[in-house]
């Protein structure tokens, strides 16, 4: 065999497995074409995070000691307007 023959044979073997991979693409985005439900795409998310050693930031909740503050929310919900 020539260079050529041999070259046209590995393109043939080539395109073929290429058709194969590209069968088995299409039927793989058949099965994970599924609707994932976002608590369980966070809950993976996490779990992954997780493993790779990321803590996550811890905030405190704080509230604003301004009597304005309290004076705009009772204002705004004895007019029953909602609050911004």
């Amino acid at each position: 065999m020539d260079q050529n023959q041999q070259l046209l044979d590995l393109v043939k073997s080539l395109s073929g497995r290429v058709q194969d991979l590209e069968k088995q693409i299409t039927s793989l985005k058949l099965v994970t074409a599924q609707e994932v439900p976002e608590d369980v795409l966070v809950a993976i998310a996490a779990g992954v995070a997780a493993y790779m050693g990321y803590s996550g930031i811890k905030r405190q909740v704080r509230f604003a000691a301004s009597p304005l503050w309290a004076k705009g929310t009772r204002v705004a919900q004895l007019n029953h307007t909602p609050v911004r």
